[in-house]
């Protein structure tokens, strides 16, 4: 049986054949363990082989293993799902990172309940690049006034993109999708300082994401396999 252990270092080895081959630095990429809907155990898997960075969707099922694993500070929850109103108090209170962040209530909603004695929410703006209707996430055009109104809040720091693309035919049509988002988060980091990650890119499309320039991706099913 193929352990935990041994999935990181194949997530590992697929981004350092991306990266050479896109002649870029191994170290430029971060890999985000998505452990939604997996046991704690696994979860203690990847962190005694080395892994501190996991990613969460559900709200109270993350709070529960946050909580749970509570004594292990170093590691550091993203949460990656579409967010709720009556859910962002639980989300400000115990995630260091915000990925899915498309609109501006939500975000002065975790501004608002971030507590006090907390460094700044990371928030990333997750943006719909395919414009589905099915799919969270803000257009395009409308990244800057969210950007410029993030950036007024004291307790989130707003530190680049998200996007979740369509499925495409070809590695090419994957790549102009992940170049679209690429060119806003360039725009971006002109404006703003803070601006360092782009997360795009999963198990099934994590080439073409660093091809086109992701500095963060996102695996879940080849590290904890698929979901039951």
């Amino acid at each position: 049986m193929i352990t935990i252990a041994e999935r990181l270092d194949s997530a590992y080895g697929r981004i350092k054949q991306a990266t050479n081959k896109s002649n870029r630095s191994e170290q430029s990429i971060t890999l985000l363990a998505v452990s939604k809907t997996k046991p704690i155990s696994l979860i203690l898997d990847a962190y005694e082989a080395g892994h501190r960075k996991f990613g969460e969707s559900y709200v109270q099922e993350s709070v529960e293993k946050i909580e749970k694993m509570a004594h292990l500070n170093d590691i550091q929850w993203h949460f990656i799902g579409p967010i709720q109103s009556n859910k962002t108090k639980l989300i400000a209170q115990n995630f260091n990172w915000v990925q899915s962040i498309d609109r501006l209530k939500i975000a002065k909603r975790l501004n608002e309940q971030r507590p006090s004695n907390l460094k700044p929410l990371n928030i990333l703006i997750q943006v719909n690049i395919s414009n589905e209707a099915s799919k969270s996430g803000c257009s395009i055009e409308e990244v800057n006034n969210l950007a410029q109104s993030i950036k007024t809040l004291d307790n989130l720091k707003l530190r680049g993109l998200m996007a979740i693309p369509a499925k495409k035919e070809t590695v090419e049509q994957q790549i102009e999708d992940f170049t679209m988002l690429k060119t806003c988060f360039e725009a971006l980091q002109t404006q703003y300082k803070d601006i360092d990650t782009l997360s795009m890119g999963m198990s099934a499309d994590l080439e073409p994401a660093i091809a086109a320039g992701s500095t963060m991706v996102r695996i879940g099913t080849d590290i904890f396999g698929a979901r039951s």
